[in-house]
């Protein structure tokens, strides 16, 4: 303990010798330095030292540029976020327009027919649902009984006949399209107003049949209906003849509707009209 005591008082008794002494080295090698006395010592000791101090330059410039592309990078991903989601808000009106410009060509082609039409009155209506099975070929529309919508009447476009309606409920009704096997539609040839019935087939075509033999049939002719049987108005444009063919009692014509029936979307139903009831003259007949 004595001992220990006696070093540090020697210690503190020595300090202000110390520092003379350093300060007296200090300012040597300051001076030798100067004189180019240590020019050679100088320049062992700083060639590694020179390579460290650049090593470590080199890892903060490296962490500095790491830094700064991270910073980077967080700014460019924000950016494209918000790109991405103006991207998104721009398709979607861009679809909105497109639609509402499809809307309203189909209704000014609408709006071109109906001011166009005489003595014929018209129901807009949506078609809500499509029956295109190999038995039946149906559409369903928005407009029933409460738009003064009834069985029987006839359902176009401007392109011509879509079909007549068959189902009728208060707010909704059936159209059995004109492709369908069992639709028969009086028609006539626009040209020669040669006779004929139209017919749907089972592959969504149509065929006008019934043609009489020495009739002139020619491509490209455009076929009406007749009105004949009273179940449709007569001139409605039902399609064109693509060709003809001849059987021993009449000829028959492959007809192309001037409708595209897997996108309607909007018809003109013809509510003025009523469809004749032939049977009651067909039962009087003795």
């Amino acid at each position: 303990m004595n001992q220990g005591t006696g070093l540090r008082r020697g210690w503190r008794a020595n300090r202000g010798l110390f520092f003379i002494v350093t300060l007296m080295v200090a300012g040597t090698l300051i001076a030798a330095s100067r004189a180019g006395l240590l020019t050679p010592l100088e320049n062992i000791f700083a060639t590694p030292l020179n390579a460290i101090a650049g090593a470590f330059n080199r890892v903060a410039l490296s962490l500095s540029i790491g830094v700064g592309d991270l910073a980077e990078l967080q700014t460019l991903q924000q950016r494209n976020e918000e790109l991405e989601a103006a991207l998104a808000r721009f398709q979607a009106e861009l679809v909105e327009l497109r639609e509402i410009d499809n809307d309203y060509q189909r209704l000014a082609e609408l709006l071109d027919y109906t001011t166009t039409a005489v003595n014929q009155e018209f129901v807009t209506a949506d078609v809500i649902a499509v029956d295109s099975s190999s038995t039946l070929r149906t559409i369903t529309l928005n407009r029933g009984s409460r738009d003064r919508v009834a069985v029987g009447m006839p359902v176009i476009t401007p392109q011509g006949l879509v079909g007549r309606i068959t189902e009728v409920s208060a707010n909704a009704a059936r159209v059995l399209l004109i492709t369908d096997q069992s639709s028969f539609v009086s028609s006539r040839l626009q040209s020669t107003r040669s006779e004929g019935t139209v017919q749907g087939q089972l592959s969504g075509a149509l065929l006008m049949t019934f043609i009489p033999l020495g009739a002139p049939v020619r491509e490209g002719d455009i076929v009406l209906t007749s009105g004949l049987g009273g179940n449709f108005p007569p001139d409605l444009p039902i399609g064109q003849v693509t060709s003809i063919s001849t059987s021993e009692l009449y000829q028959e014509a492959q007809v192309r509707s001037l409708i595209n029936f897997d996108t309607l979307e909007i018809v003109l139903v013809i509510t003025n009209f009523q469809p004749v009831d032939l049977s009651v003259f067909e039962q009087s007949v003795p």
